[in-house]
């Protein structure tokens, strides 16, 4: 499937900017294949460069503010030419998508409401000139989906997927941005803990996995969060029982809960099988976001090994 934006002929440059995706759907690690077509109006524009840029909502470091639009990462594809007067120049490009790219799609289906989109910026002096915003539809590594099943099979449910505009503490983070899971907490769990948040943080050699635990008490008004790390490698990943990995993940992480809490009753033993079922959830209609494109579906995913930290 292709996907292309075009912009309106800009008033400044006379330039319309269109940009074309070979396919829309991919991963963190690899290359986004596509287009930029620029075409002059009636006289020659000479452009500075071209550039693309990840575009995605992010939720600011203060909790108060609202979200805005961030430009994530940004990749030159061109330097300085001349489009001639009613004439057009085509820039192909391969780029290169961090593995730290935020995954927009499971299963098939938009995670939520998050989006991604590409964005294309021709500088054309003293002008700055966008085409339109192209959806990318970012499907997880295989490490990350055979987690994210390891959780469904759980029993955990997602409630909210976004970004947050920040460093993680501790983190090898390379991008300004990181993605955040959040989790209704599955019966099994549902003594220690009522909210879980899940962080990828992924790189060429595995992923780091931190768990962000919750225990709240209504009625009294008192809360207590600690987070845990685990490192897991991309290799060896068809061998390893993942719903058995993620379930000692948990363990351990609401047992260091546990032992940091203030009240000692916050504490609960989990000796159930951790594989359990229930029934499928509805999934979350595709939706709409950066300002119009669209959220729709794609290809499917695949699977890592590791340790705690």
């Amino acid at each position: 499937m292709r996907l292309t934006g075009v912009s309106s002929e800009s008033v400044w440059t006379g330039l319309s900017v269109s940009t074309t995706l070979t396919s829309p759907s991919t991963r963190p690690g690899l290359r986004l294949p596509g287009r930029v077509t620029l075409t002059a109006g009636g006289t020659d524009v000479p452009v500075r460069h071209v550039r693309l840029g990840l575009v995605a909502q992010a939720e600011p470091a203060d909790p108060e503010a609202p979200r805005r639009l961030v430009q994530y990462h940004q990749v030159p594809i061109a330097g300085r030419f001349v489009v001639p007067a009613g004439r057009r120049r085509a820039v192909d490009f391969a780029l290169p998508l961090p593995w730290e790219t935020p995954v927009t799609v499971f299963g098939g289906v938009p995670l939520m409401s998050l989006r991604t989109g590409l964005r294309t910026e021709v500088s054309v002096d003293p002008d700055l000139d966008q085409g339109a915003m192209v959806p990318v539809f970012v499907h997880p590594l295989p490490t990350q989906q055979h987690i994210l099943a390891a959780l469904d099979t759980l029993g955990f449910v997602m409630r909210q997927a976004g970004l947050q505009h920040g460093r993680l503490p501790g983190v090898a983070q390379t991008l300004p941005v990181y993605q955040r899971l959040g989790y209704w907490v599955a019966p099994l769990y549902a003594g220690p803990i009522t909210e879980l948040e899940v962080i990828f943080v992924t790189n060429a050699a595995g992923l780091e996995v931190v768990l962000w635990v919750d225990r709240r008490l209504a009625l009294a008004g008192v809360t207590h969060q600690s987070i845990s790390r685990f490192r897991i490698w991309h290799a060896g990943a068809d061998r390893r029982d993942w719903v058995a990995t993620v379930d000692g993940w948990l363990r351990h992480a609401i047992n260091r809960h546990a032992a940091a809490a203030a009240h000692a009753d916050w504490s609960a033993t989990i000796n159930e099988s951790a594989h359990v079922s229930r029934p499928p959830d509805e999934p979350v209609a595709p939706g709409y976001g950066l300002g119009g494109t669209a959220g729709g579906a794609g290809v499917g995913g695949g699977g890592g090994g590791g340790d705690g930290t």
